[in-house]
């Protein structure tokens, strides 16, 4: 049976991040700096929310020649959908702001 489990504080941490500008990819690094997390806790957080349709990912190319190409990601509809659901609130308290 599976249950569906509350995101974990980190989860949250990624999702409220990417939904503070929702059309722009933002790299690993990027969002490891944003949110105090290593990278053998963000990588699996990423995989895991792309595979459920909550982040999307792509490869973007390089901005500057001889660099590799880098994965990137940005919030989906549903992403934003479980942050309010998950969090039972508005995604601005969330990100630390009183409502309006």
């Amino acid at each position: 049976m599976n249950r569906a489990r509350r995101p974990s504080p980190q989860t949250l941490a990624v999702l409220a991040l990417l939904v503070q500008q929702p059309d722009d990819w933002f790299y690993g690094l990027e969002i490891s700096v944003a949110t105090g997390l290593k990278s053998g806790s963000l990588y699996p957080i990423l995989i895991r929310l792309a595979e459920r349709g909550w982040l999307e990912s792509r490869w973007l190319e390089p901005e500057r020649p001889g660099r590799p190409p880098r994965h990137a990601y940005r919030i989906t509809g549903a992403g934003r959908s479980a942050l309010r659901e998950a969090s039972g609130t508005s995604s601005s308290l969330i990100l630390g702001r009183s409502p309006a």
